[in-house]
């Protein structure tokens, strides 16, 4: 699955993380019992990935034992170019990557924000994660 991409992303990028697995309601009783009360996002069962798309399109994703810092710093460091825009969500696992020599865009779903109006989104990537 690594045909065609860059050794290194540069220009604008998208990072982002999303878990994989099926539903709880899909799952056995017996499981569902043992496992408690589904949780969304940070904390749940399910398996988290992160990816890197640049927006030629080219998309790098892989699976990770955790989303913070320090599990995402080291692979944007080893999968961006220095000097790249990165465009990410508000998570902590990403902040701080303007220090390592990123210029870092914000989109703060919170605040029904999906755009930072100077071509900064993570739309692209977040639709990888739906398809």
């Amino acid at each position: 699955m690594t045909k065609d991409l860059p050794n290194v992303f540069e220009g604008i990028v998208e990072v982002d993380e999303t878990y994989l697995g099926g539903q709880m309601k899909n799952r056995r009783q017996k499981e569902r019992l043992k496992l408690g009360k589904n949780r969304r996002g940070f904390g749940t069962i399910k398996q988290p990935v992160f990816g890197i798309l640049c927006h030629q399109g080219k998309v790098w994703a892989e699976i990770v034992s955790n989303i913070e810092a320090r599990d995402l710093h080291p692979l944007i460091e080893r999968q961006v170019k220095r000097g790249s825009i990165v465009c990410s969500d508000t998570w902590r696992g990403y902040m701080g990557i303007a220090a390592k020599g990123y210029v870092h865009r914000l989109v703060k779903h919170n605040k029904k924000q999906y755009s930072d109006k100077r071509g900064g989104h993570i739309n692209g990537l977040e639709g990888f994660w739906d398809t």
